[in-house]
């Protein structure tokens, strides 16, 4: 199973763990994300993938749901994560949706709320997450909570046959003092 929240967690009303029974739902939230980030043909996902990898026998993220009438409206995707820096692990939300019809009735502070208790239960020093630079909306909801950007970084990702190329590649190494870039 998914990484639960530690016992005694108290999870805000309307919030809950998913359950392999939420992943058509939790599908449909990702799918209505995708179109709302205007890459609506970009989900790959499928079933089969959440049951793996939320629900399966090696998990590697973890769902929290929102609901209005037992019909689930609203999704945090996370993962933990780990600080060389501050030696201590961390969240990271992938993905925080609330359909637009049940906006505005606290659904989204409510699953950050959840992180926000999961995180400072387990003793983790960090929420982290990425936010489009276009989505005002958000950015000003996020800013509200209190949270910053981190000045200075950028997302870089390797995809595709960039990624394979690099994972079939040899390094070469070489002599110290080669140009090469550093501080990874």
């Amino acid at each position: 199973m998914a990484e639960a929240a530690p016992a005694g967690t108290e999870l805000p009303p309307g919030v809950r763990e998913a359950t392999p029974g939420d992943v058509p739902a939790i599908l449909r939230l990702i799918r209505d994300l995708a179109a709302y980030e205007r890459e609506p043909d970009a989900v790959e996902a499928s079933e089969d993938d959440l049951h793996r990898w939320v629900f399966g026998d090696d998990p590697v993220a973890s769902v929290l749901v929102a609901e209005v009438d037992e019909q689930v409206v609203g999704l945090a995707l996370w993962f933990r994560t780990y600080s060389t820096w501050t030696g201590v692990p961390g969240l990271h939300l992938e993905d925080l949706y609330v359909d637009p019809a049940h906006r505005g009735a606290g659904l989204g502070r409510a699953l950050l709320v959840s992180l926000a208790r999961i995180a400072v239960q387990r003793g983790y020093r960090r929420v982290e997450w990425a936010v489009l630079d276009w989505n005002e909306p958000s950015i000003a909801f996020y800013r509200a909570l209190g949270a910053r950007p981190l000045a200075g970084w950028s997302t870089y990702r390797l995809t595709g046959e960039a990624l394979a190329e690099l994972g079939a590649s040899e390094p070469v190494v070489s002599e110290p003092g080669a140009a090469e870039a550093g501080g990874a």
